[in-house]
């Protein structure tokens, strides 16, 4: 079978099956994960795809032919197998997932110990090449390793109901939409031990996703979470993504809310416990973050985005929690990594001990600092285009950096754009300051530029 280069990414791998990743390719990572790494003990898992098991058995056979142990964790989410090996002090972890992608898609994420992430710039480079040519070292005289099976669900629970006051909470009406993923386990296991009323919607796990990706992030998605809340009275409404390390939240009016003001909401939350601490936080969006972090008395500290990035600077800064407004999130006590259940555990917390609702909690943030939200742009070129925006528009604005693509602020209104690393497409994300039309005006006039 042709074994083709398409499904390496720049932090994970990630294909169509069979035509770009297929069980030869998962059976060649396992060989290549323990001759890179030198791996002795590592965790697997997989998400709800129908050729998760057969991914799974693959590489559990390149891994064990190695002679590397296995913790298989059977089916979970990707945070689990974070989860796993930072708990189980394990030599490292992958996890089998495609995420939100289409049904035909896998993918793998693999970490190393303390789950430590493997990208480009740490390994991931090097396993591709093994795959490719497929050389390996000889096995002849190592020892097979040995599989054995962990539940680590009670565990993971415990560990996630230690990040909210159980005093404060209160019985309110909770929606959770899993998308058929993997989510709805765990919210069976954390149901008995909050006071909340779960409405559950495409809660069964279910690889044929039988009512679409679980892709909270598509406008046509929201609506099945959105009405749900309305019809029900709820308080909240929670959307997962497949493998549930991201989580998207409506409000009691059924709005979604944008990942970017969980931001600066989560870094207050954290900042209550630890003073003085620092924030991490992504380029793309950043006003409202800065101001709440440094009246809260943190230090934001800004990062390129990306999980490995941001994962590499929190433990370099020590920093407490870091928030991207793709509504990934990560804490410190969770080994840096990011995770989709303990943000809305903390809004629901904050919720209660506040006494209001999400939408008057979000309404000020919002009016405050109106967003474009990130808008994708297919263009020929991407590099020439962010040449002639970085010409038109740095010359008078009071501040330019290049940590993540463009970004160009103005007194009162401020832009990002970036390139995608895997397909020729462009990212925009405008902001502005209590001015919304400011922002509608500037994000047309950019997008006629890009689309020019």
């Amino acid at each position: 079978m042709e074994i083709k280069r398409n499904a390496f990414k720049a932090y994970d791998i990630r294909g169509r099956v069979p035509d770009e990743l297929n069980e030869e390719m998962a059976y060649r990572i396992g060989r290549a994960y323990v001759d890179i790494f030198k791996a002795k003990k590592v965790a697997v898992g997989h998400d709800i795809r129908l050729s998760g098991p057969a991914f799974r058995n693959a590489l559990v056979r390149g891994l064990t032919e190695a002679g590397c142990d296995v913790v298989d964790i059977g089916m979970c989410g990707t945070e689990q197998i974070y989860f796993a090996t930072a708990h189980l002090k394990l030599s490292g972890g992958i996890m089998i997932t495609a995420s939100h992608n289409p049904q035909d898609y896998n993918g793998m994420k693999l970490v190393r110990e303390d789950s430590r992430p493997i990208s480009g710039d740490s390994g991931l480079k090097e396993i591709e090449e093994q795959v490719v040519t497929g050389e390996f070292p000889p096995v002849r005289d190592v020892t097979s390793g040995q599989v054995t099976y962990a539940d680590v669900m009670q565990d993971y629970v415990a560990h996630l109901l230690t990040y909210v006051d159980h005093s404060l909470l209160k019985p309110l009406k909770v929606v959770v939409n899993a998308g058929n993923g993997g989510a709805g386990a765990v919210i069976d296991a954390l149901e008995p031990h909050l006071p909340f009323e779960f409405i559950k919607i495409n809660h069964d796990p279910d690889g044929s996703f039988p009512n679409g990706v679980p892709n909270p992030l598509l406008i046509e998605n929201r609506e099945a979470t959105a009405r749900i809340v309305r019809e029900h009275g709820a308080a909240i409404g929670i959307a997962w993504d497949g493998d549930f390390d991201r989580c998207f939240l409506f409000d009691e009016q059924g709005n979604f809310i944008e990942g970017y003001y969980l931001v600066g909401f989560l870094a207050q939350a954290f900042l209550r416990r630890y003073a003085g601490a620092k924030i991490i936080y992504d380029p793309r969006l950043t006003w409202n973050t800065i101001e709440l972090v440094e009246k809260a008395g943190g230090i934001p500290v800004l990062s390129k985005s990306g999980h490995a990035f941001i994962k590499e600077r929190m433990r370099k800064e020590d920093a407490v929690y870091g928030g991207e407004m793709s509504a990934h999130h990560y804490f410190k006590e969770f080994s840096y990594c990011d995770s989709g259940m303990i943000p809305w555990l903390l809004v629901l917390e904050i919720m209660c001990r506040e006494g209001k609702p999400l939408s008057e909690l979000m309404r000020e943030r919002t009016a405050c600092y109106p967003v474009s939200g990130e808008i994708n742009n297919t263009v020929a070129d991407a590099r020439a285009v962010i040449k002639k925006i970085e010409d038109k528009y740095t010359p008078g604005a009071v501040k330019v950096e290049r940590i993540d693509g463009l970004s160009v602020e103005y007194e009162q209104w401020r832009f990002n754009v970036r390139m995608s690393n895997t397909e020729p497409v462009l990212r925009l994300n405008v902001e502005s300051r209590c001015d919304s039309k400011l922002m509608e005006a500037k994000t047309e006039e950019l997008l006629a530029l890009i689309r020019a």
